[in-house]
């Protein structure tokens, strides 16, 4: 099987293709500091307070665009404070979003769209790693997903992410979570239980999978998400309806503040790789390597307003497959998303070059276009 440092050499090929929407988007002034004009959701009416919820007891990349927009100055451009809380897993985030602990969630979309459909009244707003950048890493007696049959496999929680795509994996090797043995594990304990052996695969996202190979060399990819399922939708952030009626400017605040900073990130590593790297805890070699992954091979932040509905709609059809969707669910997504804030919020910024166009492969890809990325594409040109 393939070592993730091979992996990772074989991706530096694909990050040429990212150049030109790096390029595209600093000639467009993607790249705004705090001190710009940014202008926000309150338009100099006081600040608003929102209190954001993270899927992971310590934020991680995927996430990180929240950090970038906080440390940056953009919410505070938007008239927005912002209070982050790091819970354990996306249901757990989904679950205080409904019950108004919170207004802002991000978390993968399983659990968001499930708790819709139990009756939740929760919208969609706005996306962060919208594309699948993670990999199943498991230790070299697993070489490939017919090995996990009867093994201890980690997980978050069920119908979490890591659940959903362990499932996935599983899926593809005619398995069914009945045939191994799932054990829920903290976010922040998740590698080490890899490494010490007490789980015998992890989804991993780039910075963590960098990090385990580091630390046992013999830990190795046998599948990339991204390649099972490049059309496959990932993070969402989500609030109360009540709230977005009630808080019109400050959502479309929300979503120009994260929007600028999905820009920045792909225009300047040197500036942004210091604070993923505080914010993860990872050191800034390991977030480094791990931006080239996010910000250039998989291009896995949306620049514009992302919440492509074809790609929701495959992504429900492929959960009621799999299982994860609740039983007899029939989600109406033109009720669960709200593209109100963020299309102001781009309309207001400017648009941005889009993101590569998906790959024609890709096992599960649904037949037509999509916007999921490219693995060697180039950037289209500026609308």
């Amino acid at each position: 099987m393939t070592s993730l440092s091979q992996r990772m050499k074989r991706r530096a090929g694909a990050v040429v293709a990212a150049i030109g929407l790096t390029a595209a988007l600093a000639a467009c002034g993607g790249g705004q500091n705090s001190a710009g004009g940014g202008g926000g959701g309150n338009g100099g009416g006081g600040t608003t307070t929102v209190r954001i919820a993270l899927p992971t007891s310590v934020t991680s990349f995927a996430n990180a665009d929240i950090v970038v927009a906080d440390q940056l100055g953009y919410f505070k451009d938007a008239g927005l404070s912002v209070k982050v809380s790091n819970l354990k897993s996306g249901s757990s985030v989904a679950t205080g979003v409904v019950g108004k602990q919170f207004e802002v969630g991000g978390a993968s979309i399983e659990p968001v769209i499930n708790a819709f459909a139990g009756g939740g009244n929760i919208k969609v707003i706005g996306g962060y790693t919208d594309r699948l950048e993670v990999e199943m890493v498991t230790p070299a007696e697993i070489k490939s997903p017919a090995d996990l049959r009867g093994q201890p496999l980690g997980i978050q929680e069920v119908g979490a992410f890591r659940e959903v795509m362990t499932r996935m994996v599983l899926e593809s090797a005619g398995m069914t979570p009945k045939d191994v043995q799932y054990v829920s594990v903290n976010a922040n304990a998740y590698t080490s239980a890899l490494i010490q052996g007490q789980i015998k695969s992890a989804i991993l996202h780039p910075e963590q999978a960098i990090q385990a190979q580091e630390k046992d060399a013999s830990l190795h990819s046998i599948v990339n998400l991204y390649d099972v399922e490049p059309n496959y939708f990932y993070g969402v952030y989500f609030v109360s309806g009540d709230w977005l009626k009630n808080n019109p400017k400050a959502a479309q605040g929300f979503t120009e503040a994260i929007t600028r900073a999905h820009r920045e990130m792909y225009n300047d590593k040197d500036k942004v790789v210091p604070i993923i790297a505080k914010a993860t805890q990872f050191d800034e070699k390991t977030i480094a390597a791990a931006y080239d992954v996010y910000m250039k091979q998989v291009q896995a932040f949306p620049v514009n307003e992302g919440l492509e509905q074809n790609r929701l709609e495959y992504t429900v059809k492929r959960m009621e497959e799999m299982g994860t969707l609740s039983q007899g669910a029939n989600p109406d997504l033109n009720a669960f998303i709200d593209r109100g804030p963020i299309t102001a919020a781009v309309e207001k910024l400017g648009r941005q070059p889009e993101r590569a166009a998906a790959p024609a492969g890709g096992s599960s890809a649904p037949a037509g276009g999509s916007s999921a990325p490219a693995a060697g594409g180039t950037a289209p040109s500026p609308n």
